[in-house]
């Protein structure tokens, strides 16, 4: 890929993976080139093979045949993007804190995006709200009688997917008691230092990031008690937004002996609600069910299960064997009583 050629982009709006990975590529100084709309209807339009599943963001990279294809899953094309782009980068050079990174992002893109999709769709406000701006995302000169058909089509078929994230009745308090937890936990550690892990941002500030700008920035429910828990992180949405001005150098990084314990407080949150799920759910996987039930924060839950996790659970796990025995040894320390320790082995 020429360094000069725009990396290609489709996405929407109101994708949070599309927001975290339009803001890193702002952040790295790699050109790009967004299309917001649908990318099953881009790649059909340009004749590329749709991957299975397709989602929002979809990139469109040159393969090694020389043809365009359409790649989905942010946490590797971040790895991509370090091998072609050199600079400012969102990965920690210490093998220890770059494991705690990609904690806080899987914790992002896994769990985190439970609260998004719970409170789009589960309060009627913000479900009346999302029906309407996430279609006019796609194409803000729809008619209205269109807006209409398609505002009722994909909030019908949305709110009926509420219990693929676990979202109902029972483990609605539970959901709104662990984002509530883990904006004190930003907070907190906002008040100490500017991203998760220093002076500068890591992949999993840009995971966190993208589900922050729904849940600040587009979702009435969340955003109000955002507003009135962590100030700090609505400010810092904002401002990791576009962080194209920073000048990152390596003494950024604080090393994990001299985190500050905020840090814990997010690892906490971790350890207490999505490792449990994570467990769960390979249980379920490896035993062949469709659905999973634990206790989570003393509460019953029931959801779909996800075979994907399965495999995150199993890449978290390879990085952590990887580690060589100091680093290990650092990575627990710093873990101990957190309860993310309970899904390492």
């Amino acid at each position: 890929m020429s360094s000069s050629a725009p990396v290609r982009l489709v996405g929407g709006t109101g994708s949070p993976y599309t927001q975290k990975m339009v803001a890193l590529l702002r952040y790295r100084h790699i050109p790009y080139a967004v299309t917001w709309g649908d990318p099953a209807a881009m790649l059909d339009a340009l004749g590329i093979e749709k991957p299975k599943p397709i989602f929002m963001p979809t990139f469109l990279f040159d393969n090694d045949e020389g043809k365009v294809e359409g790649i989905c899953d942010s946490t590797p094309i971040i790895r991509r993007l370090e091998s072609l782009y050199r600079g400012r980068s969102v990965l920690p050079g210490d093998p220890a804190l770059a494991f705690i990174d990609y904690l806080i992002e899987d914790f992002a893109d896994e769990w985190c995006t439970k609260y998004m999709f719970h409170y789009r769709w589960y309060p009627a406000a913000d479900a009346d709200n999302a029906g309407t701006l996430l279609p006019l995302g796609m194409d803000v000169s729809l008619p209205a009688e269109a807006l209409s058909q398609f505002k009722d089509f994909f909030s019908e078929r949305q709110i009926g997917r509420l219990y693929v994230v676990g979202s109902n009745d029972t483990t609605a308090p539970v959901i709104d008691a662990s984002y509530r937890r883990y904006l004190q936990a930003m907070e907190n550690h906002l008040a100490n230092q500017h991203f998760m892990l220093g002076g500068r941002p890591a992949a999993g500030d840009f995971g966190l990031y993208g589900q922050l700008t729904q849940l600040v920035g587009f979702d009435p429910t969340p955003r109000e008690i955002a507003h009135a828990i962590s100030p700090r992180t609505v400010a810092w949405v904002d401002q990791m937004c576009d962080q194209t001005g920073l000048d990152p150098k390596d003494s950024d990084w604080v090393a994990l002996e001299y985190q500050p314990d905020s840090l814990r407080e997010l690892l906490a949150e971790i350890g207490r609600v999505y490792a449990p799920a994570q467990l769960a759910n390979q249980k379920a996987v490896q035993a062949g069910e469709k659905t999973w039930e634990s206790k989570i924060d003393g509460a019953q839950w029931t959801q779909q299960t996800f075979p994907y996790q399965t495999k995150t659970l199993k890449w978290t796990n390879e990085r952590y064997q990887a580690l060589g025995a100091a680093d290990r040894t650092r990575v627990d320390t710093l873990l101990a009583g957190t309860g993310v320790e309970s899904m390492l082995f």
